[in-house]
């Protein structure tokens, strides 16, 4: 039997998927941006949204770990901004970010991309949030949403195959 490639794309996912943006309100202007490239690329493909926001990036581990145990959403797309400064503040904040998502996205059966940028400027971040580097938050929601499609194909193909193994046992009876 020759092995079946199966693409996850987002579009094969967007239509019907229960999304959730968890948003940093520190760095206002950038995550706002990076927000409105996310909703544009979920509601493009007509995935349902609801928005969320937090104090700052350090919130949003634990603000994906609540809205991930109410079991509403397929993905949850955290969005947030961390720009160097002057101490060691920056480095502390972006690790403890980064690994509290990891963990999360590794725990949960919900698509959890990154959506933090991490700049040395505001005018990196800028960049990455509808200027010449493109938006990080239209990037996030399509990991996300190609995540759910990965996972709705891998449930169709379970599926499917029970199917078949059920046919077979009843022909082989």
């Amino acid at each position: 039997m020759k092995p079946v490639k199966t693409r996850a794309t987002a579009k094969r996912a967007a239509s019907g998927s229960r999304v959730a943006i968890v948003r940093a309100r520190w760095n206002d202007d950038v995550t706002r941006a990076l927000e409105r490239g996310a909703i544009e690329r979920a509601t493009k493909g007509g995935a349902a949204l609801d928005l969320f926001e937090v104090a700052g990036s350090f919130e949003l581990p634990a603000a994906v770990a609540l809205l991930a145990d109410s079991g509403r959403y397929d993905a949850i797309v955290p969005i947030g901004c961390l720009v160097r400064g002057e101490t060691p503040h920056f480095d502390v904040l972006a690790h403890a970010v980064a690994r509290g998502l990891l963990d999360l996205s590794m725990t949960y059966p919900i698509a959890i991309p990154f959506g933090v940028l991490t700049c040395d400027t505001i005018e990196q971040a800028m960049e990455r949030a509808g200027g010449a580097a493109g938006n990080a938050g239209a990037a996030a929601m399509d990991a996300a949403l190609e995540m759910v499609a990965l996972r709705q194909a891998l449930a169709s193909a379970r599926s499917s195959s029970r199917s078949r193994a059920r046919a077979s046992s009843r022909v082989a009876r």
